[in-house]
């Protein structure tokens, strides 16, 4: 997208009001696209943190800006992208024009970009390096149940995406509440080496305390902070110490646990890609 002096940029996502890691990685998303000069105005509003959703009908100037791009930052179209985003932002459709003249242009979610596969790959190769992907199965972890039917399927989708390409030894998609389980993880993988990214937009109580649970390292390295991280007490880069002290040897494996793929700075460059292709539509 060239850029504009008159279009802004909305990116909306969940937010939370006991994780404070939730907005970061939009914060920082936003940031990176402010600096790149890409739009005129770069804002964020979530549905638990502010700034919200509905101030956000209020965050541009019509005499200024003439076109919004609200793009949501979740994994998956969902309740959220369906229902919640257009009621509290007032959308008709992908394309709503307000009575003051100015253009609101509804994207998709950074979840269903074909880039996303790109992301997932080099995080995969970033949390692990030096291992040999014919000796390595790719774990895409999601929360599944009923309530998350969509990003149960969107991680299936990356990774068949991912197994069509035959650059690990095994692929596969897994969900903390569904089967097949990570917590089956022994199980479902034979191969010495298991690189597991979790497919949320942000690290939290799951990616920070859940998921390791289930992978059977959280009681080995770190104690528990899911009290101080619900509280708003916890430390972040205490508890980011999950990432760094791969790989885990469990049962004679070697285990590397990356950060939630939502966290990568290359969603930003998936976001500007959402973007552009509501301009050309």
């Amino acid at each position: 997208m060239r850029s504009s002096d008159n279009s802004a940029l909305l990116i909306v996502a969940h937010g939370s009001t006991v994780n404070p890691d939730s907005g970061a990685p939009t914060l920082a998303h936003a940031a990176e696209i402010r600096r790149r000069k890409v739009f005129a105005r770069v804002e964020c509003a979530f549905w638990k943190e502010e700034p919200s959703l509905r101030d956000a009908l209020f965050l541009f100037d019509p005499e200024s800006i003439r076109e919004v791009y609200v793009v949501p930052n979740f994994i998956s179209e969902g309740y959220f992208t369906q229902t919640v985003v257009p009621r509290e932002l007032e959308l008709n459709g992908r394309i709503t024009k307000r009575s003051n003249g100015q253009l609101w242009r509804y994207c998709e979610p950074v979840g269903n970009h074909p880039l996303m596969t790109e992301l997932l790959l080099k995080r995969a190769r970033d949390v692990a390096p030096d291992v040999d992907p014919a000796e390595t199965s790719l774990l895409i972890v999601a929360h599944g149940t009923d309530l998350n039917e969509n990003s149960a399927v969107a991680a299936k989708r990356e990774a068949e995406k991912i197994r069509a390409l035959g650059k690990y030894a095994a692929v596969l998609n897994a969900y903390m509440e569904e089967a097949p389980l990570v917590s089956d993880w022994r199980k479902l993988t034979e191969t010495p080496n298991v690189v597991v990214v979790p497919f949320f937009i942000s690290d939290g109580l799951h990616s920070y305390e859940d998921i390791p649970r289930l992978l059977g390292i959280k009681a080995r390295r770190l104690p528990s902070r899911r009290r101080e991280l619900n509280g708003r007490l916890g430390s972040r880069p205490s508890l980011k110490e999950i990432f760094r002290q791969n790989p885990y040897a469990i049962d004679g494996r070697n285990l590397f646990y990356a950060p939630s793929i939502g966290t990568d700075p290359g969603v930003v460059d998936i976001i500007i890609e959402q973007a552009n292709a509501a301009a050309k539509s």
